[in-house]
């Protein structure tokens, strides 16, 4: 069965969710509904969506309603569509921050609520999602909800209380690699090379890795030793960055967000760093 998608929001992660869909031909009915007309425009020019201007118009149209705006304003928004949104229909949640038992209680119905917490690299395919599911999610809704993801990415299936931690590591992760390789592509351009040149470097650098890291099974330990010769260049580029505590520098970086996500959601159950 193909069901029609609907996205409350139209913003990055939406975008790249939609591209991943529509590169596949998952759903032929694609809607979205954004405050933003000329980003509404925009999407239905680059992926062929039904662009809607009315949120509560977009939840009478489709089986599958997507909450994907920032949690500030996720009370105003399912304050305004929650009674529209019926027993035979189901509900997914993008939005960190925001829960599960948050959301049910702006729904005048019981549904299938299905929470994931995708990454930006959705929108080439390449992506990871993470994702929890209700009570009322029957095993076909899971099974769709793994389809619909797998379509731009790998997928993993975790509790609740483990979403904010998928937060901070795989849905901000991208920044913190994009901000290693900007780094790694101007040290590449001090000691000499063109910025293309250390760009194309860094890029295939870091994708080699993660696929060799991901074919052999081995542990990254493992990988890191069997490029560090004793003595060598690459053990004493090691220590330059053990020195500049790269290690407790990631870490925080991860708690800092999975604290943030906490904060959004009302929690004060943060982590000590």
């Amino acid at each position: 069965m193909e069901y029609r998608l609907g996205f409350i929001g139209g913003g990055a992660m939406a975008e790249a969710l939609i591209a991943g869909i529509v590169e596949t031909n998952f759903s032929s009915e694609i809607f979205v509904s954004d405050p933003n007309w000329e980003r509404l425009d925009f999407l239905k020019e680059r992926y062929g969506i039904n662009s809607v201007r009315d949120n509560k118009e977009l939840v009478k149209q489709v089986d599958l309603v997507i909450f994907a705006v920032k949690p500030q304003i996720a009370p105003k928004v399912l304050a305004e569509v929650g009674e529209y949104i019926k027993t035979n229909q189901m509900v997914l949640s993008i939005m960190a921050g925001v829960s599960m038992a948050t959301i049910n209680s702006y729904l005048k119905s019981s549904v299938p609520l299905i929470r994931v917490m995708p990454n930006t690299p959705c929108s080439v395919r390449a992506g990871v999602c993470a994702y929890c599911v209700n009570d009322a999610c029957s095993l076909g809704i899971e099974n769709f909800v793994q389809r619909l993801l797998r379509a731009v990415g790998e997928v993993v299936k975790v509790e609740e209380d483990q979403i904010d931690a998928v937060t901070g590591l795989s849905g901000s992760g991208p920044a913190y690699i994009y901000l290693v390789m900007e780094a790694l592509i101007d040290a590449g351009v001090y000691v000499g090379l063109s910025r293309e040149i250390a760009k194309k470097l860094v890029y295939h650098t870091v994708l080699g890795a993660a696929e060799m890291a991901i074919k052999t099974g081995k542990h990254t330990g493992e990988l890191k030793d069997q490029v560090t010769s004793p003595g060598g260049t690459t053990i004493a580029g090691v220590r330059a960055l053990e020195e500049g505590k790269i290690r407790s520098a990631l870490y925080d970086c991860v708690v800092a967000s999975v604290n943030r996500s906490r904060e959004l959601s009302g929690e004060d159950r943060l982590i000590r760093r």
